[in-house]
Parts: structure tokens; C-alpha cells; sequence
């Protein structure tokens, strides 16, 4: 009986070993201790470059992988959640790391993550999150309070027409149907302002996060709403479309039709520090040194914290005049 038992102890301990073999090797953080950071190799999956703000957040990403030593294989969704999910498993086939992937849209997520979770390899969320029952799917969200921002504009929105009697009646810039940023935003504003019912959204459609995007739907829906009072952008570069709109229109930004946008990259900033823009909620594409920082706790056998938010403010015409000469993005 002692004999069979040994064999069989055998047999398992050898499947175990295949099983790992097929798993894609020894991920970060395993029972056979951490790697060295030139061993690390981490598979990042960027949403695109639709924006100033998505082209820092690439740039700082890779350049924090470049500094820390740890190899960083690199793939552009153009936006789109099928070239995602595509580079997700060509990761998971390649027996990376750890992955660490940007979400285009908030859902239909499950089936590859499950795909990750069964191959042993941590995922990483950044900037924007997954809708999912089963938040074993990921390691950690880094990234951004996008309801907290939507509230910050609305706040400001407040407080901008506080003394006003008359009807606002506001356009909302959405970001790409589907993507947390969009929903949060859209949802942290409408909470903040709908105590008071003077305030009234007219019209809301996407822009999908892009300055052409912007312009082109602020053009229909000034169209259609040509007593608008403000324009309320989920990022920059859809206000600045909004702006060239505007002036195409033969009014003036930031005066004839108010504009509060979500992001501070340096074009932005500067259209905020012109005038041409009222108010803009930091959103910081700076995560970078962060995201080492959880790969790192992973390779170490450490659990990061499930949800990490990064810091950020607001600014004025006068505070993004002084913020933009050492202006990072």
C-alpha cells in the first residue's frame, strides 16, 4: 500500500509539472521565488492614441518599464476591444509575466481574463476598468476616480452659475460609448448638478475622445441648440474640437459658450490659461513608475492593493498659467 501511494505521489507530482510546462513557464511572484528585473517581460495592451493624453500615457509607461530594466512588449488597440482581446492571448500564448491592458469599453471582458487566470499570469488594470462579477479576473486597477472627476465638473458648474436665474443649458462631450471614463464622468456630473434644476443637459453625444470628434458633433449640436450656455468635454481634446466649432461658429469660447473639460494635458491647458476654456479637472497619464511598482509586488510574491487611485486637482485660468512652463504632458 506504502509503494502504491509513492507511485502515485509520483504521478501527480509529474503532472504538476507538465501542467505548469503548458501554463507558458514560470510566471512573476511563483512558488520558485522573484525574478530579476531583466528576466521580467510584461505584455501592455494600450487603448490607442486617440488623444494628447492616451500618447503621455504611452510614453510614460514605456519609459518607466525602460528605466526599471523590465522588457515591455507593446501593442496599439486603435480602439478597438477585438485587437485587445487578440494581443491579451497572443500574451498569455507568449508565457509572459504579468499583463497589463487598458480597456477599450467596460464589458466582455470575462472569457480571456478567465483565459489569463487559467494560464497563471496576473493582470493588471490601467486607467480605465473592467465591469465584472469576478474581480479575481485582475491583480489590481491602477488608475483614476472617473466619478469623482465628473463631480469636480459639475461642482465648478455650481458654483460658475450660482448666482444665475436664468435656464443653463448644457452639451455634454461623451468619450467613446462604453468606456469607463464616458460613464463615470457622465454619471459624477449628472449627480452634481441635479439638485438644481435650472441646469439642463440639451444634448449628448460621443466624440470618441478625438479632436475631430469633438469638433464634428459640437458643429450638429450647436446646429440644434444655438442658445447652449456651456459645453461639458470628458477630455480635452474633444473641447479643443469643441473650440474650433465654437470660433467657426462666429463665437467666442470661453465667453459666449463656457467650457469645462477633463484631463490638463498642455494643449488643454494652454486653451484654459487663453480663456478659451474655463475649467479643467486633472486627469494624469503619468502611471507609469506605478504600474513597476505593482509588477514588481507580484514578481516579490506581494498582493498589491486591489484599487489604486492616483492623485490629482483642478485648475483655473490662472493656475494652468503657472502649472504649464514645467508642464510634464
Amino acid at each position: 500500500m506504502k509503494k502504491k501511494f509513492l507511485g502515485l505521489a509520483a504521478a501527480g507530482a509529474m503532472l504538476l509539472t507538465l501542467a505548469g510546462c503548458a501554463g507558458g513557464g514560470t510566471s512573476a511572484g511563483s512558488s520558485e521565488g522573484p525574478k530579476a528585473a531583466d528576466q521580467l517581460v510584461v505584455g501592455f495592451s494600450q487603448v490607442g492614441s486617440e488623444s494628447g493624453w492616451r500618447t503621455a500615457n504611452t510614453t510614460d509607461i514605456q519609459a518607466a518599464f525602460k528605466d526599471a530594466g523590465i522588457e515591455l512588449k507593446f501593442s496599439d488597440a486603435q480602439q478597438k476591444q477585438e485587437n485587445q482581446i487578440k494581443a491579451i492571448r497572443s500574451y498569455i500564448q507568449q508565457g509572459v509575466d504579468v499583463i497589463a491592458f487598458s480597456p477599450v469599453v467596460e464589458t466582455g471582458w470575462d472569457a480571456v481574463l478567465n483565459e489569463a487566470k487559467a494560464a497563471n499570469i496576473p493582470v493588471v488594470l490601467t486607467d480605465r476598468a473592467v465591469d465584472s462579477a469576478d474581480d479575481s479576473l485582475y491583480e489590481s486597477f491602477l488608475g483614476s476616480d472617473f466619478v469623482e472627476e465628473g463631480k469636480k465638473a459639475g461642482e465648478w458648474v455650481l458654483e460658475e452659475y450660482k448666482d444665475s436665474t436664468e435656464p443653463v443649458k448644457i452639451i455634454q462631450l461623451e468619450g467613446t460609448t462604453g468606456a469607463a471614463p464616458a460613464i463615470d464622468r457622465a454619471e459624477g456630473f449628472a449627480d452634481a448638478i441635479k439638485g438644481d434644476d435650472k441646469f439642463e443637459v440639451v444634448a449628448s453625444q460621443t466624440g470618441d475622445f478625438t479632436r475631430a470628434g469633438g469638433k464634428q458633433v459640437t458643429e450638429a449640436l450647436l446646429k440644434s441648440n444655438p442658445d447652449a450656455n456651456l459645453i461639458y468635454a470628458h477630455n480635452d481634446d474633444m473641447a479643443l474640437g469643441a473650440i474650433e466649432a465654437i470660433e467657426a461658429a462666429g463665437l467666442k469660447p470661453g465667453v459666449d459658450i463656457k467650457i469645462v473639460s477633463v484631463d490638463a494635458v498642455k494643449d488643454g491647458m494652454q486653451a484654459l490659461a487663453d480663456g478659451k476654456i474655463n475649467f479643467i479637472v486633472e486627469c494624469s497619464p503619468l502611471l507609469g513608475k506605478q504600474l513597476v511598482d505593482i509588477v514588481n509586488q507580484i514578481n516579490e510574491g506581494e498582493t498589491p492593493e486591489k484599487r489604486i487611485i492616483t492623485e490629482e486637482t483642478t485648475f483655473t485660468k490662472d493656475q494652468a498659467a503657472e502649472a504649464l512652463p514645467t508642464r510634464q504632458y
